[in-house]
């Protein structure tokens, strides 16, 4: 019997590629994607040799369309999708421009449905749909309005496509990591200073006291993607060290 298969969207930092290096631990197939150039060379060296490191761009269904037809024909089919792109731009409503809101929906939303559109065919049934949303997208965090609603969508997709997808055994997810130190809040274009700031005043409104690391929430996406989950489906695991942020 074959090892498992498991995608993972933006799995070329942070949560994404933490969770990589544990399925990888763990005996799965492991495929990433990314499409900063900068963090894909890092993560190719970083990551284990057995790891496939693709440049997708998460806004691009040619690109989905590619990377679905390298799997096919490496792995022949999927066993568990990780679907965690995502970008952040934090800004009040009165600043946000059309380019940048499209951005987000593109990215966060449309890219992480098609893509699972897309290898839905490859996914085996049984298989693990997780969903990376982020606590934005249930509690109210200032200058995060799109950022939270493209997350939110997502997360508005589980019930339904645990229903629709229950018949093949397919369990459907979402992650909600809170307060976790990523280094996303920089890919945000906040100066150094700004992200220390706003990194402290974000630890000090957690109850256990400080921000959590990609390595705890990838545990909780191996926990998802495992046969010990195999009676979960249609949830959302909050992961934020209990709450507390944006109030």
């Amino acid at each position: 019997m074959s090892a498992p298969t498991a995608l993972i969207t933006g799995g070329t930092s942070g949560i994404g590629k933490a969770t990589a290096e544990l399925l990888h631990a763990r005996g799965y197939r492991v495929i990433v994607t990314g499409q900063n150039p900068d963090t894909i060379a890092a993560a190719e060296k970083a990551l284990p040799e057995e790891i496939v490191v693709l440049r997708a761009d998460a806004r691009s269904l040619t690109d989905t369309d590619r990377v679905t037809e390298e799997i096919r024909e490496r792995f022949g089919a999927l066993d568990v999708l990780f679907l965690n792109a995502g970008i952040v731009r934090g800004r009040p409503v009165a600043a946000f421009d059309e380019a940048t809101f499209d951005d987000l929906v593109n990215v966060n939303f449309k890219g992480q449905f098609f893509t699972l559109q897309k290898t839905l065919p490859l996914l085996s049934d049984g298989g693990s749909v997780i969903f990376t949303v982020g606590i934005g997208a249930i509690r109210g965090i200032s200058g995060g309005s799109v950022t939270s609603a493209t997350r939110g969508a997502l997360l508005s997709l589980v019930p339904s496509l645990a229903v629709e997808l229950a018949p093949r055994r397919i369990r459907v997810n979402a992650v909600s990591p809170g307060a976790v130190d990523t280094g996303i809040w920089a890919k945000g274009g906040l100066p150094p200073e700004a992200i220390e700031a706003t990194a402290n005043a974000t630890a000090s409104r957690v109850p256990l006291g400080r921000l959590g690391t990609s390595e705890e929430i990838a545990e909780v996406v191996a926990f998802l993607a495992s046969t010990a989950a195999g009676y979960i489906t249609g949830e959302n695991i909050i992961v934020g060290g209990g709450g507390g942020i944006g109030v």
